[in-house]
């Protein structure tokens, strides 16, 4: 249900809520509230809530918890609820459709990644820039050059948008502006390449994760290195930092996951348990668990709070090449190199659903934001959209000529972009952008 005010006290007399926000994906709501004539902003997680909910109850009970809530806000945040429950029953079951074609690079892709609306996206690739994209025009915004080798990771300041982060083979990264395409700082100081990178959600941070085994924090504002965080004894290729921004995790084919204080940059502890290279390691939304997906063909589920393994999620015949929670983190997903994906329960950490069809390995996968339907990238040239709930394959998505390695939603769910790499006399990539097939959109 909600969570739980912290640091409130006697000191709520000294508080004014300026205004309350919905936040469909999760679902919960926002508050704005002015403190010592700063404003601030916090959340209220409705998780678990549902069309059956018993709206006055929750509401009763938010008041309980929430000192902002005043008895003159009831009827305003039992308002907020309702909404949220009828977009919530609004599960999608549209098509997606071919909307774009795009040849972004002269060679091949690295990575894709979306603004929070899905307005805009940005590509990396092999010829040592980042492109800016307009989605719904196919227009190239900006060019993001100046890195003398492969660009790898990138990255929005998401929920923001306004900044771009590019992690490079040449071992540095850059901090640009999404609006004007100028770079703001170079990031030096890693010693190999860097293959991961990450901003914190306050957007004050970005965290780069390198070849070189360590992990740097850099201050946004000021282009300093804040923290290095040294600890594996292999390559980090994965990181991503809790909901809060408080935490960051690291992935590494040393076999291990480290957790670590954003603040202090000190080590809190490791998580070892798989005995082969990471692939992918993530917090859930209410930073109580911590998911880790490896080569050695199984995921973990760990504690959040004091680093101990919960449970091991097995099945698979092939290494675990992708996973993820869904919104709320009700359920996870993995993806595997024996060509199946399946869908566990994050309560009881049982196998809910296997998804069969792709005629080559999973790379990439990911739930929409409304948490009732996955997609998945193969090699296989196609991209799938499955129900999570039976596993039934609901759409195959072509057009590629080639493997596709990444593939997501935007927030709302109504746009997929996938990426591929496509040879031809010259090196070149493909991107695809599909779109819902509503009465309200333009076709091409």
């Amino acid at each position: 249900m909600a969570t739980k005010p912290v640091g409130w006290g006697s000191t709520s007399e000294k508080m004014k809520l300026k205004s309350l926000l919905l936040r469909y994906y999760p679902p919960g709501i926002m508050l704005e509230y002015e403190k010592s004539g700063e404003l601030k902003t916090k959340s209220i997680d409705l998780l678990d809530l549902g069309p059956s909910s018993d709206v006055d109850a929750l509401v009763e009970e938010i008041q309980k918890a929430e000192p902002l809530i005043t008895a003159s806000r009831k009827d305003q945040v039992k308002l907020l609820i309702q909404r949220l429950q009828d977009k919530l029953g609004q599960h999608s079951n549209h098509k997606f459709y071919l909307f774009k074609v795009l040849r972004a690079h002269i060679l091949p892709l690295t990575n894709v990644a979306l603004n929070k609306s899905g307005s805009r996206f940005i590509t990396g690739s092999y010829d040592r820039t980042c492109k800016l994209w307009d989605t719904a025009s196919g227009e190239e915004l900006h060019t993001l050059e100046g890195h003398r080798n492969v660009v790898y990771a990138i990255a929005f300041n998401n929920p923001y948008g306004d900044k771009i982060a590019t992690g490079s083979f040449d071992k540095t990264c850059k901090l640009w502006s999404a609006e004007t395409g100028k770079c703001y700082h170079t990031f030096r100081g890693h010693t190999a390449e860097i293959v991961c990178l990450s901003f914190n959600p306050q957007s004050t941070l970005v965290a780069t994760g390198s070849m070189d085994t360590t992990a740097k924090l850099w201050d946004i504002q000021n282009g300093e290195e804040v923290f290095t965080l040294a600890g594996h004894s292999a390559e980090i290729i994965s990181l991503s930092f809790d909901t809060s921004g408080n935490r960051i995790i690291t992935g590494s084919f040393d076999h291990t996951v480290v957790v670590w204080d954003a603040n202090t940059g000190r080590k809190v502890y490791t998580l070892i348990g798989h005995c082969a290279e990471i692939s992918s390691a993530l917090f859930n939304w209410d930073c109580s668990l911590i998911l880790t997906g490896s080569m050695d063909k199984t995921c973990m589920l760990w504690d959040a709070m004091n680093g101990k393994c919960v449970a091991t999620l097995t099945g698979h015949d092939d290494e675990i090449l992708d996973s993820c929670f869904d919104y709320t983190g009700k359920h996870i997903a993995t993806a595997s190199a024996d060509g199946t994906a399946r869908v566990f329960s994050a309560a009881t950490r049982k196998c809910i659903s296997k998804l069969e069809g792709h005629e080559g390995e999973i790379s990439k996968i990911s739930f929409n934001p409304q948490g009732n339907r996955l997609l998945t990238g193969s090699s296989d040239k196609t991209a799938r959209i499955w129900d999570v709930q039976t596993g039934q394959c609901l759409q195959v998505l072509e057009g590629h000529a080639d493997e596709i390695f990444t593939c997501t939603f935007n927030y709302k769910g109504d746009i997929i972009i996938t990426g591929s790499l496509l040879i031809l006399l010259h090196s070149t990539s493909i991107i695809l952008v599909a779109l819902q097939n509503r009465r309200s959109e333009l076709c091409y």
